[in-house]
């Protein structure tokens, strides 16, 4: 079993950046398709990024393109999310995910295709 603890979030203006971090313990994440997804109260949670255990084979919604990076250093154990030009509608609680995997170019887009998850990071964007 592997843990997941995000660090990162806080609050930024729009336009600012932040960088999310994803750290993994008890098990190496090097196995492990690895995601992003955030959350708003009442919604369902959101698709915003995945790397496959191969690093270079990402996958992004249009809402984020351009603007999110993921990456990986499995030798670290940590995921990352590199957050460029926000906007208030980033505002959400930000959720790693890993989804134990014997693909190495996979890339999941669904919640139910993780195995496991982290307890989250709050990101608020100001106007």
């Amino acid at each position: 079993q592997v843990q997941l603890v995000e660090s990162g979030g806080g609050l930024v203006q729009a336009g600012g950046s932040l960088r999310l971090s994803c750290t993994a313990s008890g098990r190496s994440l090097s196995s492990y398709a690895m995601g992003w997804f955030r959350q708003v109260p009442g919604n369902q949670r959101e698709f915003v990024a995945a790397i496959s255990r191969k690093e270079g084979y990402t996958d992004y919604p249009d809402s984020v393109k351009g603007r999110f990076t993921i990456s990986r250093d499995n030798a670290k154990n940590t995921v990352y999310l590199q957050m460029n030009w926000l906007k208030p509608e980033d505002t959400a609680v930000y959720y790693c995910a890993g989804d134990f995997t014997e693909y190495i170019l996979r890339t999941p887009r669904e919640t139910w295709e993780y195995d496991y998850w982290g307890q989250g990071t709050q990101v608020t964007v100001s106007s």
